[in-house]
């Protein structure tokens, strides 16, 4: 293993598959927890519907979760196992919570809110569904290779089983995987940077001009999400699936039973999972030298992250030679030249996602309201607020504020 690969290795990266894993996650655990696979089964199968439709059915699962044991987790004792089982357990809870009627409390009872909560406890990240569920750690290969592609990944695990949802959640691991060459290309600036010669300005030139490249290519593939994807269905059959505490309509507290008296502390980060969830893009960010301020909600979404992949951010984010201060310290035209394009697809790329936030949220919440208001339904002036994503911040502030740090990046 080379000193790069090893380096990569100790931040949980790797050299072909970027921050997701080399090998598919596991798709079962071991027989101890055998009932937390079944109970998470059973809600697929049974297509449980959201906010107390089919009531019935859903209660009398909800019934079931209720009756389990409390499993112990000291025998999930590695990596692997500790993933998939907050994969599972996050996925029941979000099934138990948006499967109730939606002015029930929310009381998440210690079959689940337990192992879960320890579980979040070592890998360091929230007892709720994260980007990492979703996407980093919820694939199969589908093909004969052994290692993973933008074109060969499945989605394992589906609230609804639609190819809508599917899609959603693939086109992030496409990203994710399509951008390993923008990390290859991030280490061999690095490298470069800290010569600080003719020959590495002209390196650094040809990486940036790469760098660009890619970055349209993530673009593009952001855009494909419209190819197997529906707005209508995403807004009103999958998004509800995610949201967390902070995006409830009825801003109802999620309570983890039993915390208190087994000395576990009430977890504060509840927002559901999000695309500035993303370690690729934060390390994108940070190489370029995009400042979101401080403290921000790209900072906050770093607690979501795996621990290591923040470890890979922070260093990044203290390299001895800044990416732009070597820029700007170099007064070379095509350099500077080719920063700025870099930037400026990293400022398209901000724009791409501004109008698939409108296509998939924006659209679909007017045209919802505008229904509620045609049956009379509007009820406490839930139209006039401001529409949150899933990471349960002001949607439309959020990807402005966004957009306008990273032109302010360009050098001048």
């Amino acid at each position: 293993m080379s000193p790069y690969e090893n380096e990569l290795h100790a931040f949980d990266v790797d050299e072909r598959a970027g921050f997701m894993p080399p090998s598919p996650p596991l798709t079962r655990l071991p027989q101890l927890w055998e009932l937390w696979e079944t109970i998470l089964d059973a809600a697929i199968h049974a297509k449980l519907q959201l906010g107390g439709k089919e009531a019935e059915a859903s209660e009398a699962w909800r019934v079931r979760v209720r009756q389990l044991p409390v499993i112990p987790i000291c025998e999930l004792d590695s990596p692997m196992l500790l993933r998939r089982a907050h994969l599972v357990l996050t996925y029941i809870l979000h099934f138990y919570i948006h499967t109730l009627p939606l002015t029930s409390p929310i009381c998440i009872p210690k079959p689940i809110s337990l192992p879960l909560v320890r579980i979040s406890q070592k890998l360091d990240i929230p007892p709720l569904l994260t980007f990492s569920d979703t996407v980093l750690y919820n694939w199969v290969i589908c093909t004969s290779e052994d290692f993973p592609t933008p074109l060969n990944v499945r989605s394992q695990t589906l609230f609804t089983g639609l190819r809508d949802e599917e899609e959603f959640y693939l086109c992030s691991a496409r990203i994710e995987l399509r951008g390993v060459e923008a990390l290859q290309l991030v280490r061999a600036t690095m490298d470069e940077t800290s010569v600080n010669d003719s020959i590495a300005v002209r390196h650094v030139t040809q990486y940036l001009s790469t760098l660009s490249s890619v970055i349209d290519e993530l673009r593009a593939l952001m855009n494909d999400v419209r190819n197997g994807c529906d707005p209508d269905t995403y807004y009103n059959q999958v998004r509800p699936w995610f949201c967390g505490e902070d995006s409830d309509a009825n801003k109802r507290k999620w309570v983890y039973e039993g915390l208190a008296e087994e000395g576990l502390l009430v977890p504060k980060e509840l927002s559901g999972p999000s695309a500035g969830q993303s370690s690729l893009i934060h390390a994108l960010d940070s190489f370029l030298g995009v400042n979101h301020g401080n403290p921000s909600f790209m900072q906050r979404m770093q607690s979501y992250m795996p621990r290591k992949h923040r470890l890979f951010l922070d260093h990044l984010m203290k390299s001895p030679r800044p990416l732009r201060e070597f820029v700007v310290g170099a007064r070379d035209g095509e350099l500077e030249g080719a920063y700025n394009r870099a930037v400026g697809a990293l400022k398209k790329f901000r724009d791409a996602h501004m109008i698939i936030a409108h296509l998939y949220i924006l659209g679909p919440a007017r045209r919802a309201a505008s229904l509620r208001n045609s049956k009379g339904l509007q009820g406490e002036g839930k139209e006039r607020e401001p529409v949150k994503g899933t990471g349960g911040t002001d949607l439309v502030t959020f990807l402005k504020d966004t957009r306008t740090r990273t032109i302010e990046a360009v050098i001048p």
